[in-house]
């Protein structure tokens, strides 16, 4: 694969970067935010590799504007920053993974292969409908009836998984694996706060409530 490391501690990037290439992946580096924007926006990388605290531009700064140019490339995030708030900021800015420091390279290979495989290659629809929900893939827009749908990155992220898999009871276990790649505490309620959150913006003030709660599973969107 093709991966970008944005990391300001520099024998840290090149140990990383030594080894992703031992793995026979190709490697670009950066050490500012305002460097690895640039390079993600100039090429095409399979996953970016990127820290949180970072001179010139933040991590969290490089992400939200990577996802508002619309560029949808697995971003992993490396902080010594692990308060769950911490997480959900990072998440939420349009991170797709976490990995607090320090960190085994071992995990961080595991964690780059799987985002690598999520990746989505070939034709694809352009966008997924249930009911009278709209969610348009390319523009990265939510619609209900003739309602627009203000969503996070993230909260985009689990509609359009509950969407591809409508009908179909899907598990804590696997939106977990899905929008993070990777298990949480299994105390955690981090699924629950964000199927909380998109309930209040998808189906408050209809009727029809799209999505519901498979008691002792996880949750289903549709019949």
């Amino acid at each position: 694969m093709y991966v970008l490391i944005v990391e300001d501690e520099r024998r840290l990037a090149q140990l990383i970067r030594r080894v992703l290439e031992e793995e026979g992946h190709t490697v670009d580096l950066a050490h500012d935010g305002e460097e690895g924007l640039a390079m993600a926006l100039e090429a095409s990388h399979d996953v970016i590799v990127l820290d949180v605290m970072l001179p010139e531009k933040s991590g969290i700064e490089v992400c939200q504007e990577l996802r508002r140019r619309k560029l949808d490339t697995p971003v992993i995030l490396l902080t010594a920053l692990d308060g769950v708030d911490d997480r959900v900021r990072g998440l939420d800015a349009g991170a797709d993974d976490y990995l607090p420091k320090p960190f085994a390279f071992q995990e961080l290979l595991a964690r780059v292969r799987a985002l690598g495989r999520r990746k989505v290659h070939g034709r694809e629809p352009s966008e997924l409908r249930s009911e009278d929900l709209v969610l348009d893939l390319r523009r990265r827009r939510a619609q209900r009836a003739d309602r627009a749908i203000d969503l996070s990155p993230k909260e985009f992220s689990l509609l359009e998984f509950l969407m591809r898999n409508e009908g179909r009871v899907v598990t804590r276990t696997q939106i977990l694996d899905h929008l993070w790649g990777y298990d949480y505490d299994s105390e955690s309620n981090l699924v629950d706060v964000y199927v909380a959150y998109l309930r209040r913006k998808v189906d408050r003030g209809y009727h029809k409530q799209l999505i519901r709660t498979v008691r002792g599973i996880g949750y289903a969107l549709g019949d």
